[in-house]
């Protein structure tokens, strides 16, 4: 065993990998961590975080639009769209040299270049490390893989970053186009709609299932589907694409809408219709690994089928969240450094957000989950239009949708739209992982005049006792 070189190894050095490998530092292990392209991984280089900056930007935007409401005018308003992307990207660039000066004061030894799995007749775990034509081999007692995704194409479609874009290029375009199309209407979807129509472009949303926002409960869906008709955007559900007509300036998208066909022409197309995981290259094969609809299998510890081999994040199943992986990341090492008392992650208290106009978030069941349960439920509803705070912020339309179990009391699920909520999900996480009752939030007394006030007569309304609405 002297020849082992660290305690543990983790590949990919995204939200779950260097979070994982800090975590190991900090319980005493010696910790390598591998990066082929950039700290931080997609979501802090290419996802969660530099697309909030543009999606600031087009905030912005929509505010100088609505100045007069609050007695201001403005006149000659410009849209850069170049600077816009520029203080995106300082954003995202200032974040990954942050990660770096958290590696190397908890002492984690970074290696530049592609990782991936050894196997050999040693009882060691191995890795080669590969830059350009530089090959160096560590061992450790464990590995993580924490290897990412990547965005998906279609059989028929794939990003080509001129007329047809996936999320890199979408957040980095040289000029604004005039109209796009956008394949899909999850998170990714929905926040480069809200961005690219608060800028002025035409925008439409081809989504296969009935609804935009398929995980979200209807009503919340719902809100946001007419809010962002009301802006012009045009939402064609229950539709399924069946051939792109690229060409030179432009691109016709062939659809599929209840037995008939329709062809739409626009500048782009951007695919947002999910993800692949990043499995392939390491060496997986050779070991006793499974593999589940593209995805790392593994245990409640985070553990696959090969002993001391590890999986986190987006490589494993879903969902697919930096917050989830950061805490798989944390749970794995703890699991491994022998810990006690430790308990697998509840997926149904793992919130989500969705930062569009309106924002969108959401813990637990939605209605039609929990009604499928045969649960009996207690539900309460309060619009953000009887809150004070948010009629003066003049972001009054909105909900939150709090469901209770009638017969224990525990809230299964919350659900809300409209300013800010992806700040205050975090009220609903603690009330969950504390398995608190309707009583305990009823009784609980929240600041006025803040939009969490909305959550306790959303609760309040559970149970007929709602004051302002």
């Amino acid at each position: 065993m002297t020849n082992i070189d660290f305690d543990l190894i983790v590949i990919g050095g995204g939200p779950g990998g260097y979070v994982a490998a800090i975590r190991a530092s900090q319980l005493g292990m010696s910790v390598a961590l591998v990066e082929d392209k950039h700290l931080g991984g997609i979501c802090l280089n290419w996802g969660c975080i530099p697309t909030k900056a543009l999606l600031r930007a087009s905030e912005i935007r929509h505010m100088l639009d609505n100045l007069n409401e609050f007695g201001f005018s403005v006149s000659d308003i410009k849209i850069d769209i170049n600077n816009i992307t520029k203080r995106s990207r300082k954003v995202a660039a200032q974040l990954s040299s942050g990660i770096n000066h958290l590696l190397k004061k908890n002492n984690v030894k970074v290696f530049e270049g592609f990782g991936s799995l050894i196997k050999d007749k040693s009882t060691l775990k191995k890795i080669s490390i590969k830059k350009n034509d530089n090959v160096i081999i560590k061992s450790a007692k464990n590995i993580i893989l924490a290897t990412g995704a990547r965005s998906r194409n279609l059989p028929f479609v794939s990003a080509d970053g001129v007329n047809i874009w996936d999320y890199k290029t979408a957040m980095t375009p040289q000029k604004l186009p005039s109209s796009l199309i956008i394949v899909g209407s999850g998170a990714i979807g929905m926040e480069f709609a809200s961005f690219y129509n608060d800028l002025g472009v035409e925008v439409t949303i081809i989504e296969s299932l009935p609804s935009i926002l398929p995980n979200e409960d209807n009503d919340i869906s719902n809100i946001v589907k007419t809010n962002f008709e009301k802006r012009g955007i045009k939402i064609k559900t229950n539709t399924t694409l069946k051939s792109v007509n690229n060409k030179t300036n432009s691109v016709s998208a062939e659809t599929f809408t209840n037995g008939k066909v329709e062809v739409i022409k626009s500048e782009i197309i951007i695919l947002a219709v999910g993800i692949i995981a990043n499995t392939e290259k390491l060496g997986l094969e050779n070991f006793n690994i499974k593999i589940d609809k593209g995805h790392i299998v593994t245990n409640d510890f985070l553990e696959t089928n090969e002993k001391g081999i590890y999986a986190i994040g987006d490589v494993t199943e879903g969902p697919w969240l930096a917050h989830k992986a950061s805490h798989e990341g944390i749970l794995c090492v703890e699991n491994i450094a022998g810990r006690d008392n430790l308990k697998p992650i509840d997926k149904t208290s793992i919130p989500g957000c969705t930062y569009c106009r309106p924002q969108v978030a959401s813990i637990g069941m939605t209605e039609a989950q929990a009604r499928s349960s045969n649960l009996n439920l207690k539900i309460g509803k309060f619009p953000f239009l009887g809150n004070g705070k948010a009629i003066a912020l003049g972001e009054s339309e909105g909900l939150i949708k709090t469901i209770f179990d009638k017969d224990t009391g525990e809230l299964i699920g919350a659900h809300m739209v409209g300013p800010e909520v992806t700040e205050l999900i975090q009220g609903f996480s603690i009330a969950k992982k504390l398995e608190t009752t309707e009583h305990e939030l009823m009784h609980t007394i929240f600041p006025h005049p803040t939009l969490s006030e909305s959550m306790h007569e959303s609760v309040l309304d559970a149970y007929n006792q709602a004051i302002h609405y």
